[in-house]
């Protein structure tokens, strides 16, 4: 039982794995047709929530309580900024990608002055920065003449290669990269140090500032990009399109394994933490629960396991 605890310490991945694997057991049961097919469905919705929820990830990482809870404002107003711009052209796509990472540099550069020159406490910043979107969105709403997709985004949202869904091969690509980065380059083993000691690093001679200023970026930039895949995928944007972000993409990374507390990242398990997440909600779903209340048991499963993080960070420090 010590060995198979350590082993998961050092991979805190599997747990969620573990998970995902129980509940489409509970689910093939519960329906009996819950097949790899149906499981590719999950990877699908999955895949959306697993980009933003990378991002979310490497603001996590840097600690003393960083967290983007403007994604859900970003990626809405860029799927209204999408459609508004490339509308069904494919020739329009490079300059409605322009805007749309331009809108996330912006956001992440914003957050990233009021945390770090302001001195504003994350989770404020990031969520004021949100209501200030809130109205660009509004304006960009009435811009809206209508709805049509690219065909390249229609294909990247909805194809398929050998039966498997383009965004999932994406999204395993993302996480690949993403954990490559992590473990392999000079920015993954400082983003760890800036996590575990800011003041240390900073005395390592560490950019910090920098850091954490890329991490913002990333976050907003991707979530940007989601926004853009969103609405291809929908075939249109709406207010409330990033909503579900706000939770979500804060479950994803808590339930893959990565620190709350800033220091330890895993793409792994933030791949693993968005597929478990997506099956906690269908399993809700087909059990036939409400809106509200799959809202607060997932509440629950979040705040359950920040707890038991928060135990063991206690016990490892006792």
């Amino acid at each position: 039982m010590r060995t198979l605890l350590t082993w998961t310490d050092k991979r805190p991945w599997a747990w969620s794995l573990l998970g995902i694997l129980i509940l489409w057991l509970v689910l093939g049961i519960l329906t009996a047709r819950f097949s790899v097919q149906s499981l590719s469905g999950v990877m699908t919705t999955a895949a959306f929530l697993l980009f933003p929820a990378l991002g979310q990830m490497l603001v996590v990482t840097t600690g003393r309580g960083n967290i983007d809870l403007s994604i859900p404002s970003v990626i809405t107003l860029s799927a209204f900024l999408s459609v508004n711009i490339v509308g069904g052209s494919d020739q329009m796509l490079p300059l409605g990608l322009l805007a749309v990472l331009g809108t996330g540099l912006a956001v992440g550069l914003l957050n990233a002055l009021l945390v770090l020159v302001l001195r504003i406490p994350a989770m404020i910043a990031t969520l004021a920065t949100g209501y200030v979107l809130a109205t660009a969105t509004m304006l960009a709403n009435r811009s809206a003449s209508g709805f049509q997709i690219s065909p390249i985004l229609t294909w990247l949202t909805s194809g398929r290669v050998a039966s498997v869904p383009v965004i999932v091969i994406v999204a395993l690509l993302a996480t690949g990269l993403c954990a490559l980065m992590l473990k392999w380059t000079v920015f993954g083993r400082v983003l760890s140090a800036v996590g575990q000691n800011q003041r240390a690093a900073a005395f390592a001679g560490i950019p910090v500032g920098r850091v954490v200023t890329t991490t913002f970026v990333a976050s907003a930039m991707i979530a940007a990009l989601t926004g853009t895949l969103l609405s291809a995928r929908a075939g249109g944007a709406f207010l409330d399109m990033g909503s579900p972000f706000l939770l979500q993409s804060v479950g994803a990374v808590v339930l893959g394994g990565t620190l709350i507390f800033g220091g330890s990242a895993t793409a792994a398990g933030t791949l693993f933490g968005s597929v478990l997440l997506v099956l906690i909600v269908t399993t809700m779903q087909i059990a036939g629960l409400p809106g509200g209340t799959q809202e607060i048991i997932q509440g629950v499963v979040i705040i359950a396991v920040l707890a038991f993080a928060g135990d063991a960070r206690s016990r490892g420090s006792a």
